[in-house]
């Protein structure tokens, strides 16, 4: 079993910037894949970013050049660094990671963009 802990949600003026972290319990030896993943209230749930074990990224239209995902593997941590915030990006954000035949999943934290 593997728990992610998230945290570095909170409420942000739009244009400001927050740094989500998510850590795993236990080391995850290659290959995976960890990701962030936000819902906003009536709305599906969709990808924001993902960074595989060996470094490769991808993000969503609509966070590109604005969020940046990255690992460090000797802390079992994923980070997603986000800038220039938008109302549109308040949701829950939760941390991801595929393993194995299994995903798990971090318990969520709130981002709230807003003056």
């Amino acid at each position: 079993q593997v728990q992610l802990v998230e945290s570095g949600g909170g409420l942000v003026q739009p244009g400001g910037s927050l740094r989500l972290s998510c850590a795993a319990s236990r080391s995850i030896s290659s290959p995976n894949t960890m990701g962030w993943y936000r819902q906003a209230p009536g709305k599906q749930r969709e990808l924001v970013a993902i960074i595989t074990s060996g470094g490769s990224t991808n993000y969503a239209d609509s966070v590109k050049g604005r969020f940046t995902i990255s690992r460090d593997n000797a802390k079992n941590t994923v980070y997603l660094q986000m800038n220039s915030l938008k109302p549109e990006d308040t949701a829950v954000y939760s941390c991801k990671l595929a393993y194995g035949w299994r995903d798990y999943w971090g318990q969520g934290t709130q981002v709230t963009v807003s003056s």
